[in-house]
């Protein structure tokens, strides 16, 4: 019965949280219906509700203002609104802040948590998962005289929250694993460890050994 019951849970689990996740974010979209002018809204027009319909207006918005800050115009007036913000204590704050995570995120090319590192943390001897947030030269990496690599540690089961850490990049060993491995490493706390062949590894070595898993990276 304890088996049966698992099995069951395993199934129905993940696709209720899938279910109730993807509702919400779809539900959060349908609020952009509430843009339009209520005779025109599809609730009025159809004479029922479309779930849905909030997606493809949010996505239509989001493309048309991305084509009209793409050009000159659009530019200056992005421009001119972040003037405006920049006058607003706290919002400038929280609205430069993400704007730079996003433009970090998205930068074409940019190897911001596009790898999965290896880091000795909290102390020597002590492994743990991390993200390689940046790799830009600024004062605290001059000053330390060393290569160093900003890290963000995530915690579990929230990967949300975390720490972030400058580590040299002779102490960093980049794994093969994915992101979205890492992330559901951490998510469920080590139980869930990515599939991984050691084939790869040079001259027979053994894993687990610090020159072997740096040469398999």
């Amino acid at each position: 019965m304890k088996r049966y019951l698992i099995a069951g849970l395993l199934v129905w689990v993940p696709l209720g949280v899938t279910v109730m996740v993807i509702k919400l974010l779809v539900g959060m979209m349908d609020r952009s219906l509430l843009l339009l002018p209520e005779p025109y809204r599809p609730d009025n027009l159809l004479g029922f509700h479309v779930p849905g319909l909030g997606v493809v207006l949010t996505t239509i918005i989001v493309l048309v203002t991305g084509m009209v800050v793409a050009n000159l115009f659009g530019r200056k007036l992005v421009k001119l609104w972040e003037t405006l913000l920049a006058q607003i204590p706290l919002v400038r704050t929280i609205y430069t802040g993400v704007k730079q995570i996003l433009e970090t995120v998205f930068a074409s090319g940019d190897q911001s948590f596009r790898k999965v590192l290896l880091v000795e943390y909290p102390r020597k001897g002590l492994w743990t998962l991390a993200f390689q947030s940046s790799t830009a030269v600024g004062e605290a990496q001059v000053k330390t005289g060393r290569e160093v690599v900003n890290v963000f540690i995530p915690t579990t089961p929230n990967p949300t929250s975390g720490f972030f850490i400058m580590v040299p990049s002779d102490d960093v060993i980049e794994l093969d694993m994915s992101v979205d491995d890492g992330l559901k490493m951490i998510i469920s706390a080590g139980v869930v460890v990515p599939e991984w062949s050691p084939d790869t590894l040079p001259d027979g070595g053994k894993p687990g050994t610090r020159n072997d898993a740096e040469s398999a990276a």
